[in-house]
């Protein structure tokens, strides 16, 4: 296979702070070398060896692929009137899933894919080029096996998430469907998803039930995440780092000690703007985090009740102006943040040895991002050393 230099990048944001300056490991007049997918070389311009191709950026600026380490893109139907609700003064509860379960039930495979697809390609023309996604829209066996096995078809990165809500048909028995969940349906699911989850949060799964499901879990091979604390303090963060969680999602309502718990563990702290946004909730202080020394991603949710956004572009924006993050603090946590939620250290970033995962930007600096929101400043994107054409 060939090698593609792209040089006459303007600023060239690494994540790699033995290649660049600062945090970022930002280049200024830099190139960066692909081969056989992966990056073999960076550096200065002037410092490039030769290559079999050269691609000039016109001196735009280059950052590694978003990471998106939370979204719910295996649903079907609409909820732009329960948002206009809330806009109207309608408080957000957990229980607006239960229409989406509904229609998710009804959807054939072809409409699940498609919708799928659909949303997979807005991520990627927005500069996201790894994403998670979870099921959670069926919680019933058959659902949540297809929902699995169609997002499988899009990325490596699957959660079983049947414990999103207790769905109505087990409302009064509430226990019985946790028994579900840890039993037939975890075995049903098992060979199709990485992750397992659990809405830990008042309407939903208390504490102990979410402990329970992801020990489950991890007796049959799938590593957990949690959300936790979204719409109130609790317990969730204790059972995150307990369970060696890979994340604790969400973090809206954190008491010191969470963060304390937080910053002593492995489990990164992942922040969804979107969310906050799209509910007229307050935003978790991420500066709080940062400070105390938690890892931190930030991720779009992508779902169609409470974060019906896939623009990681945005999520910056709104966590510089909301969340108490410095442009480059939000576009590591968008980057290497994500990575790191998702255990990965191939991805967000781009030293020797990433992936060739990157987006370059009709802007001459990173902080664009956040300094023009709305604008979709993204020009290119590149995928294990290929082109998307998005």
């Amino acid at each position: 296979m060939s090698t593609v230099a792209i040089t006459d990048i303007g600023s060239l944001v690494t994540n790699d702070p033995n290649v660049g300056h600062g945090a970022l490991g930002l280049l200024e007049d830099a190139a960066l070398v692909i081969d056989e997918g992966v990056i073999s070389w960076v550096g200065h311009k002037s410092q490039l060896q030769a290559t079999d191709e050269l691609i000039s950026v016109e001196g735009r600026t280059v950052l590694p692929g978003f990471v998106d380490s939370h979204a719910h893109l295996m649903f079907a139907g609409d909820r732009a009137a329960e948002f206009e609700s809330r806009m109207n003064g309608q408080t957000y509860s957990a229980g607006g899933i239960r229409s989406t379960v509904a229609a998710t039930r009804q959807a054939s495979d072809v409409q699940l894919l498609e919708n799928l697809t659909r949303l997979q390609a807005e991520m990627l023309a927005g500069g996201i080029t790894t994403f998670e996604t979870k099921s959670g829209y069926g919680l019933d066996v058959e659902t949540e096996v297809r929902s699995l096995r169609l997002a499988n078809q899009a990325t490596s990165e699957v959660t079983y998430l049947g414990a999103h809500v207790v769905p109505a048909e087990y409302s009064s028995n509430p226990d019985a469907y946790v028994d579900l969940v840890c039993s037939q349906m975890l075995s049903a699911v098992t060979p199709h998803a990485k992750w397992i989850d659990v809405f830990c949060e008042q309407g939903a799964f208390d504490p102990d039930q979410a402990r329970h499901i992801l020990t489950a879990g991890k007796a049959v091979g799938l590593q957990p995440r949690i959300h936790a604390n979204q719409l109130h303090a609790g317990n969730g963060i204790q059972v995150a780092v307990d369970c060696d969680a890979a994340s604790a999602d969400h973090c809206t309502h954190l008491t010191d000690h969470d963060i304390d718990l937080l910053a002593g563990s492995k489990t990164v702290a992942t922040l969804l703007p979107g969310a906050e946004f799209s509910t007229r909730s307050p935003y978790p202080n991420a500066r709080r985090l940062i400070d105390a020394g938690a890892t931190v991603a930030i991720a779009t949710d992508c779902n169609p009740g409470s974060s019906y956004t896939t623009s990681m572009a945005f999520c910056i924006a709104v966590a510089v102006r909301e969340m108490g993050m410095t442009p480059a603090e939000a576009v590591l946590s968008a980057t290497v943040g994500g990575a790191k939620a998702l255990r990965r250290n191939d991805v967000g970033h781009l030293g020797l040895g990433a992936r060739a995962d990157f987006s370059v930007l009709n802007a001459p600096s990173y902080i664009h991002l956040s300094y023009r929101p709305g604008v979709n400043l993204i020009d290119q994107v590149w995928q294990g050393g290929q082109r998307s054409t998005k």
